[in-house]
């Protein structure tokens, strides 16, 4: 399951795994939309493997709920509180613009 996580991490420049019914998964979307960015999102509630899917981001992301976990250019840069230190501290829009997102 992780190579298929791998793999959709891979299908767009920013792509969260959140799902539907998750606040901070909407506030990872809204924050990248407000900063311009169009992000790939797979809502993992509505996925048919969830429990396998949310198993294997787990493991990756470290944490429990996984979601939202926030990859870029393929690579893990992790939930909530990584995603807001970056962008307070002033890292995030570099990294996005680095990427291409931007």
């Amino acid at each position: 399951m992780a190579e298929r996580v791998t793999a959709m991490a891979s299908q767009g420049t920013v792509v969260i795994f959140g799902a539907s019914s998750c606040c901070m998964s909407h506030t990872m979307t809204g924050l990248f939309a407000q900063l311009g960015v169009s992000s790939t999102v797979h809502e993992v509630d509505k996925d048919p493997q969830r429990e396998d899917l949310e198993r294997a981001l787990a493991g990756m992301v470290g944490q429990s709920p996984a979601v939202p976990a926030v990859f870029i250019c393929g690579a893990l840069v992790g939930g909530t509180r990584q995603v807001m230190e970056l962008h307070l501290g002033g890292h995030l829009v570099p990294l996005l613009r680095q990427a291409g997102a931007l």
